[in-house]
């Protein structure tokens, strides 16, 4: 059964009318869900991002952001079977959901702790002693970090759909940046969902937390030097979003988590027996096979000794060769 998406803008649920774009199983190739972002303002998202979701969130204190963090991995933690059950139409395995489903909650959980023990529980993080300016001692400076005044559109891959945006949208919120989520459509009812979860748990200001199912349309028109970008996907997409005219004529900060080149290397002492071989080979399955590879930490290259190939080679079939597909 088709599941039209919705997206989420100005703490409105909004149904588009368009004609959308389906979502397909990678089960058996059904349509599972419909997107698009059609009917979206999506300066009236920024504005609202802005001048609501910002100022709530920079009231709130570093423990208080935190605390709220840890209320949304309850949250997601709590309602984890629903996600499952979504994430088993892109083709993910129990494994595969595990690692984004309750790894993302581990995500906010572990910032959530990490928030409450290194920051004060202030709204700026104190750099360094006072700096006496000038001779006579006349001023004095102070180094502070304290929020921007903008929203962080968070543009994420395909792979990851719940942990992807969580290890995003919890750094933003705990800086006490609103945040305008956009998913990639292959898995965008996955993400929605999870949205909808920490939406449902009650805990965010109003403005915080907004979402793009489909196309971002002209937002990119409208992003000041106060905002941020943050995307993960290709090198070839991440280039052309980062020409975009106004990225460079408002310096707005673009971060991009593109392409990777990792290898696994096995050490001349590491030989056949030892840990570090045993080691090795299961690295070097796991990465073949969760998510099928399609990962951004997974390696592209197995560099082994030459008089180990053979060892190698046997020990990578013997395990591929228990994987059930």
């Amino acid at each position: 059964m088709t599941k039209p998406l919705k997206n989420y803008s100005c703490d409105t649920w909004i149904e588009s009318s368009g004609p959308g774009r389906a979502v397909i199983s990678a089960i058996d190739g059904s349509e599972v869900a419909t997107t698009s972002s059609d009917d979206l303002d999506f300066p009236a998202m920024l504005d609202h991002a802005h001048k609501v979701g910002g100022p709530a969130l920079r009231k709130m204190t570093f423990h208080q952001r935190a605390h709220m963090l840890m209320a949304l991995a309850q949250a997601i933690m709590a309602r984890k079977d629903e996600l499952y059950a979504l994430s088993a139409q892109t083709g993910a395995t129990k494994n595969d959901s595990w690692v984004d489903i309750d790894g993302g909650a581990g995500t906010l959980f572990t910032m959530s702790s990490k928030a409450r023990k290194e920051l004060q529980d202030d709204v700026v993080i104190v750099d360094g002693t006072h700096e006496q300016l000038g001779k006579t001692g006349c001023f004095i400076g102070q180094h502070v970090y304290t929020s921007l005044q903008g929203a962080a559109v968070l543009i994420n891959a395909f792979n990851f759909p719940v942990w992807g945006m969580l290890e995003k949208l919890g750094p933003s919120l705990l800086a006490g940046v609103p945040a305008i989520v956009k998913p990639a459509t292959a898995t965008s009812q996955v993400a929605e969902h999870a949205v909808r979860i920490m939406l449902e748990a009650d805990v965010l200001p109003a403005g915080a937390l907004q979402l793009i199912v489909g196309g971002v349309g002209d937002l990119f028109d409208h992003l000041t030097c106060q905002d941020v970008v943050s995307f993960t996907g290709s090198a070839d997409t991440a280039q052309k979003l980062q020409k975009h005219p106004v990225i460079a004529r408002e310096s707005v900060r673009f971060v991009a988590e593109r392409d990777s080149i990792n290898a696994s290397v096995l050490g001349p002492d590491a030989t056949q027996g030892t840990p570090e071989f045993d080691l090795f080979v299961n690295e070097v399955v796991r990465e073949m096979t969760v998510k099928a590879g399609q990962k951004c930490t997974a390696i592209r290259r197995a560099f082994v000794p030459a008089d180990q190939i053979d060892a190698v080679q046997a020990a990578l079939s013997e395990k591929l060769g228990k994987v059930v597909i």
